[in-house]
């Protein structure tokens, strides 16, 4: 999956799924009956997961969470996951870690998003990645010019 492709769906529970909460309902608005009205079927989002992410490692800024939920989902379809999900902190440095929540709040008024969705979180991680990255650089590259000087 190229990095400008984003993929999103809703998906319809499975018969023994029952944690959709008022809670969950509230966090991103909407509601259960929409999950079955215009939602995608576990064995269509699963097969779409893995040729989109295929032999890919995804990294993730809620891995607890993100983890054993896409477990269970491709448990309960009894399929096997192609790809891998990592913690994001296997890949950021100090500094990057450091900056990390301040530049993800300035990314995400930058790019105006107010739906909390998988591509839209997808999309911010990747941009907020993109930015501590190039400012720890920049921290590296002013560091060197200073003990030179």
């Amino acid at each position: 999956m190229g990095q400008d492709s984003r993929y999103c769906s809703l998906i319809i529970p499975h018969g023994d799924w029952t944690h959709w909460t008022e809670e969950a309902e509230s966090y991103h608005h909407i509601p259960r009956d929409s999950l079955f009205k215009h939602g995608r079927s576990i064995d269509t989002v699963a097969d779409d997961m893995n040729r989109l992410l295929q032999n890919q490692t995804i990294y993730t800024d809620g891995w607890v969470v993100d983890q054993p939920w896409v477990i269970k989902l491709f448990h309960q379809c009894r399929k096997q996951m192609t790809f891998r999900i990592s913690p994001l902190e296997m890949i950021l440095n100090e500094t990057q870690m450091e900056l990390w929540h301040e530049t993800k709040q300035q990314v995400t008024e930058d790019l105006g998003i107010d739906r909390h969705r998988a591509s839209n979180d997808a999309l911010i991680i990747q941009q907020t990645y993109n930015c501590t990255l190039e400012l720890s650089q920049q921290q590296v590259s002013n560091a060197a010019v200073n003990r030179r000087a």
